[in-house]
């Protein structure tokens, strides 16, 4: 038997389709919720973000 000090290689944690689901979640989330702005920002960032990678 051989021993190797290789890594295993990473998986993904989420698929296109999770991120494009997340997206249209928050984006709900975002037009029907009355939040303060400080959070508003940050899940409007989010949205944003989640946009470009899936």
């Amino acid at each position: 038997m051989q021993t190797t000090t290789e890594q295993p290689r990473a998986r993904a944690v989420f698929s296109t389709n999770d991120f494009a689901l997340m997206k249209e979640v928050l984006g709900e989330m975002i037009s029907k919720t009355s939040i303060d702005d400080a959070r508003l920002m940050r899940m409007s960032a989010l949205y944003h973000r989640l946009g470009r990678v899936g």
